[in-house]
């Protein structure tokens, strides 16, 4: 009996490779459905690689430019079906030019494809290009004839419409295939078939598992603190958590407890989760990563089981580190609202995830990070000593955080010489490092978009107009009448807030229409801790110079000024409200910074208190108004003049205002100062984060 089974058994049979899977009724092997998967994705890969061809080369729109300037394209063919742009160049041009020295032996072509998104766009773009080359020769030389030049960078564009349908129907029947597979095998799950392909209900229902990413030394994590730049203070302190890591017997020895939790706080796009990413490149301990919303699920007690196998796993893979990105998903504050039952599920992730924190031994080896942009609505027992033992501050950065922080941004970016991040660190107050990534990007998109081989200063210029204003609308309708208006109100904020001592310095002032505003003063504010009341009412002064330009000059006012008032108002209620600022309502502040205050449905004052305030804000805004009224009066003639220069010029910059106004009666803090030479009207800068807009009200 022994001798036939072993007969039977041997190893390296076909038999016993098709039935991987162990065997079956009377001995017979088990299909392996494993070859069936690798046999059609070696199909797919097959037919990838035949259809493609053989040695064509994408190329971007500069080099493509380039290749009609030089006149080495013969004809072009738009092939519809990938939207790409064939092109097949002239024999002299693969004989002769060396750039071409990659395709050289792709005789018949295409040598080259240009990926297109909208044709209309490319016919658009390829038309300017060339009545740009043909004018450029014509200015050289003055003897050649317009039409001749045009036909010399022409050429004849085809089109092909065919449809690979073999391809086609493949791609369509695959998933429908796949599907069904999925189908059939979680029936057969779901009966309580333990073989085959996918190796039962294990496999098909693991939605209980944890979603969490695993990093490790060999997972190729390259961001390390290096790559993190400010944030000196919350560095300081991760960087003690890795050290925690890395050695415990350093912190216990002498008595003293690894913490538990970490909580990262602050406004969005400061860093927080790149923080985390660096933890996990020094750490060099394994790091689950996920996020807040992974936990949640439709289907009851999902998310408490994915705590407990996150959890389960950590312990196993202690020492570790727990990243939960966005916590608020499922850290928000219990039995808060009318409808607090309406979500248990989210409630008993968290008691879960409460329960686990309190589980682990103290030095399990298991540390837990978290970030979030609202720690105020987080629940009170997630923010208790024990789990989440410190929490970290990370702000926006200050002004040498900024430089640094543009260095890491343009490690990859070709600059140009007149490129100065000192410059760029000053104009840019109050962005977080998202932003500074994003005006980095966007520089570089704009540079290329002019055609340029390197990023210059106007470009990140123009790049952080766009950001904090929008897109320039030149072809926006607007009459002349509108038009004045909207000159003298933008110059009304221009001259007001040059008259005030804590008015925050003008830097540009434009009636070009951007995004929803139609013209718009924007300043370079203060970069300060504490505000005075001073400060304060001389900023709302300067907010409403537009409208009181308006009445004062026209006798009339309009709804340009919405967003101005909309801030004014704002303003007024919180010196009011919540500072304290005001001789009336005394020194009593009504904020609540915890944001605990549960079932809280009317205000925290009295009606007659709430009338007072209303009385008070109107009359701080009133005073503030007859203040930049009057202003305005005393220097009507300068204020026509640069109403007038700003209809001319559409844009007017620092030194214009000092010219026509003279100096400030105030001395402008160093740090904070214009740029002394202006950039040319078409890459105006936007230099500040504070605007004043004349907004329309009918977009």
């Amino acid at each position: 009996m022994s001798e036939n089974n072993g007969n039977n058994n041997k190893k390296g049979s076909i038999p016993d490779f098709l039935g991987g899977m162990g065997k079956k009724n009377g001995g017979k092997p088990k299909f392996n459905w494993s070859i069936f998967y690798i046999v059609i994705t070696l199909a797919l890969v097959g037919i990838y690689f035949f259809s493609s061809g053989d040695a064509t080369r994408e190329v971007n729109d500069m080099e493509f430019y380039q290749m009609v300037k030089n006149q080495d394209i013969d004809h072009v063919e738009y092939v519809k079906k990938n939207s790409h742009i064939n092109v097949f160049l002239k024999k002299e041009a693969l004989e002769h030019n060396p750039t071409h020295e990659a395709v050289k032996n792709n005789v018949n072509g295409p040598q080259y494809f240009l990926v297109v998104t909208d044709l209309q766009v490319y016919n658009e773009n390829l038309r300017d290009v060339k009545n740009q080359y043909v004018q450029e020769r014509l200015a050289q030389d003055s003897t050649l004839v317009a039409n001749d030049v045009v036909k010399e960078y022409d050429f004849p564009m085809k089109q092909d419409n065919s449809q690979s349908w073999g391809f086609e129907l493949l791609i369509w029947f695959f998933p429908v295939l796949l599907i069904i597979m999925l189908y059939y095998f979680s029936m057969r799950s779901m009966r309580g078939g333990g073989g085959g392909g996918l190796g039962g209900a294990s496999s098909i229902f693991n939605i209980g598992k944890s979603r969490a990413q695993e990093f490790d030394e060999k997972s190729g994590q390259l961001v390390t603190f290096k790559d993190v730049a400010g944030l000196e203070g919350a560095k300081f302190e991760i960087e003690e958590v890795v050290d925690f890591l890395k050695n415990p017997q350093k912190y216990t020895v002498l008595g003293g407890k690894i913490p538990k939790g970490v909580l990262l706080v602050g406004p969005p796009g400061t860093g927080k989760t790149l923080l985390a990413k660096a933890v996990a490149g020094e750490a060099k301990v394994p790091f689950f990563s996920l996020s807040g919303s992974d936990f949640v699920e439709m289907f009851v007690g999902v998310g408490a089981s994915r705590v407990r196998d996150l959890f389960r796993t950590a312990k196993e893979k202690a020492p570790c580190i727990i990243f939960i990105d966005e916590i608020d998903a499922i850290g928000r504050a219990r039995g808060k609202g009318a409808l607090s039952n309406a979500n248990d599920e989210r409630e008993s992730t968290l008691n879960q995830l409460l329960t686990e924190m309190d589980g682990f031994g103290t030095n399990a080896g298991v540390i837990i990070m978290a970030a979030t942009n609202r720690a105020d609505i987080l629940d009170r027992a997630l923010l208790r000593a024990g789990r989440f033992d410190r929490q970290i501050q990370v702000e926006l950065p200050n002004l040498n955080e900024r430089r640094g922080i543009f260095g890491v941004h343009v490690r990859n970016l070709k600059l140009g010489p007149d490129v100065d991040l000192e410059f760029f660190a000053k104009q840019t107050p109050g962005f977080s490092g998202a932003d500074i990534a994003n005006v980095c990007n966007e520089a570089a998109l704009i540079a290329a978009r002019n055609n340029k081989q390197f990023i210059e200063k106007e470009d990140f210029l123009s790049a952080v107009d766009r950001i904090i204003g929008g897109l320039e609308r030149r072809g926006s309708v607007i009459s002349p009448e509108e038009k004045k208006k909207i000159a003298y109100h933008e110059s009304g904020h221009a001259c007001v807030s040059w008259m005030l001592r804590y008015a925050s310095p003008l830097v540009k002032v434009t009636i070009v229409p951007r995004g929803k505003a139609l013209g718009a003063a924007w300043y370079l504010p203060e970069e300060r801790q504490l505000t005075t009341y001073e400060q304060l009412v001389d900023e709302m002064t300067a907010t409403l110079g537009g409208r009181a330009a308006e009445e004062v000059f026209f006798g009339q006012i309009s709804t340009g000024a919405l967003n101005d008032l909309e801030r004014v108002s704002k303003q007024a209620y919180a010196m009011i409200v919540y500072y304290g600022l005001d001789e009336k309502i005394g020194n009593v502040s009504y904020y609540d910074s915890t944001g605990q205050q549960e079932y809280s449905m009317t205000k925290p004052y009295s009606e007659k208190t709430a009338q007072e305030i209303d009385e008070r804000v109107h009359l701080l805004i009133e005073e503030a108004y007859k203040r930049a009224k009057q202003i305005l009066t005393d220097n009507y003639e300068n204020v026509e003049k640069l109403a007038k220069l700003l209809l001319e010029r559409e844009v007017i910059f620092t030194e214009d205002v000092r010219n026509i106004l003279g100096e400030r009666p105030f001395p402008e803090p160093e740090a904070m100062s214009a740029p002394e030479t202006a950039p040319a009207a078409d890459n105006v800068p936007a230099d500040e984060l504070e605007t004043s807009t004349t907004t329309n009200t009918e977009a």
